[in-house]
C-alpha cells in the first residue's frame, strides 16, 4: 500500500512514518517544515514539500495512485487557539476542506485523521468513551471537531471513508532514538520535564494543586507515541480491508498525577526537579482519562508502553 502522510515530519507524524515503513508500506511525506524537521525524514520515505493551504499542490501530490492519507497537519496548541482563532480557523478548517477537496479530485477513498480528546470538553463522567457529549471548551478541540463532522460529510457525499483517532496525552519518543527532531516550542508536561533535566528551563510550571484528586494535581492518561503510531497503520489496514468509517479514543486507561510524573522522573533520573505551583489554567479539567475498550475490540489495538516510568525514559 502507498500511505500519503500529511505532518509526517512533526512528532507523531515521524512516528507514523517510521510504523509504515516497518509494516512495509511505501509512504509519501507532505508536510511545509513550520513546526516539523528535515532529520525527522527517512530516506526510504519520498517527500513532498508543501502546506495544506495550497490546495493545487495537495492534489498533485495526490495523484499517485496514493491508497491512503494520515492527516497530521492541524495547528494544537490550546492556548494559542484562543488568542490566534484566526489562525486556527485557516489552518485547521481551510487545510481540512482542502484535503478532503484533493481526495475526491484524485479518488483517494481512505482517511485517518489526528483527532483529539479535546472534542468532548469537561468530562461528565470517567473513563470518557465515544459515547460521550461533545462539548469542546476551547476553540482547538472547536476546529477537531468540526473537521470530523467535515469528514462525515464526505463520507456521505464522496464516499471517503475516515477513522478518527481522538488521542489523550501523546508521550515519549522511538524507544530506538530512530526520531531525532524535537518540538522546539513544547506545550505539552513531558517535553516540557525533558526541558528542566537538561538545564534549559530553570524550574517546572505546575498549574494548580488544589483540584479534587489524589494529591491536589491534574489526572491525564498518557500514551506512548509509538503506540499511537500503531493504531494508526491498524486502522488504515481496517479501512481498506472495506470496513466502515469510526471513532476511536486512544489511552491506555491509567490516570497518572502531575506529582506522580514529577517523582517518577526523578526516580527515573536521579535527579531532583525544581517545581513551583501556580495557579490553575482556565480550561484544564481535574481529570481526564479515556476509555479506549472500542480501538481494542475493532482494532485489535492495546498499548505496549504501559508503565509512566518506562514512558519516561524514552521521553528523555
Amino acid at each position: 500500500m502507498k500511505v500519503m502522510v500529511i505532518g509526517g515530519a512533526g512528532y507523531i507524524g515521524s512516528h507514523v512514518v517510521k510504523a509504515l515503513l516497518d509494516d512495509g508500506a511505501k509512504v509519501v511525506v507532505y508536510d511545509d517544515l513550520s513546526s516539523g524537521h528535515k532529520i525527522n525524514l527517512f530516506p526510504k520515505a519520498e517527500f513532498v514539500e508543501g502546506n495544506i493551504l495550497d490546495y493545487d499542490k495537495l492534489k498533485q501530490a495526490m495523484e499517485q495512485e496514493i491508497d491512503a492519507v494520515v492527516y497530521l497537519a492541524a495547528k494544537k496548541a490550546v492556548g494559542e487557539s484562543m488568542e490566534n482563532p484566526e489562525l486556527y480557523a485557516e489552518n485547521n478548517l481551510i487545510g481540512a476542506v482542502n484535503i478532503l477537496n484533493a481526495m475526491s479530485k484524485a479518488k483517494v477513498k481512505v482517511l485517518v485523521f489526528s483527532s483529539s480528546a479535546a472534542v468532548y470538553g469537561m468530562p461528565e463522567y470517567l473513563p470518557v468513551d465515544e459515547n460521550h457529549p461533545l462539548n469542546p471548551i476551547n476553540f482547538y478541540g472547536f476546529t477537531k471537531l468540526e473537521m470530523e463532522r467535515l469528514m462525515k460529510w464526505y463520507d456521505m457525499l464522496r464516499g471517503i471513508k475516515y477513522t478518527s483517532l481522538r488521542y489523550f496525552n501523546a508521550a515519549g519518543y522511538d524507544k530506538s532514538g530512530a526520531i531525532k527532531g524535537r518540538d522546539s516550542k513544547p506545550q505539552n508536561l513531558l517535553p516540557i520535564i525533558k526541558e528542566v533535566v537538561d538545564g534549559k528551563r530553570e524550574c517546572l510550571m505546575v498549574f494548580g494543586n488544589d483540584y479534587d484528586t489524589r494529591d491536589g494535581t491534574c489526572v491525564r492518561d498518557y500514551v506512548h507515541v509509538s503506540d499511537l503510531a500503531d493504531a494508526h497503520v491498524k486502522a488504515i489496514k481496517r479501512l481498506l480491508e472495506g470496513k466502515p468509517s469510526a471513532i476511536y479514543n486512544l489511552g491506555t486507561e491509567n490516570g497518572v498525577t502531575v506529582k506522580e510524573v514529577i517523582a517518577a522522573t526523578e526516580r527515573v533520573t536521579g535527579k531532583t526537579l525544581p517545581v513551583r505551583f501556580v495557579g490553575r489554567r482556565a480550561g484544564d479539567p481535574a481529570v481526564l482519562v479515556a476509555s479506549s475498550r472500542k480501538a481494542e475490540q475493532e482494532l485489535g489495538w492495546k498499548p505496549k508502553y504501559t508503565s509512566i516510568e518506562e514512558i519516561i525514559r524514552t521521553e528523555l
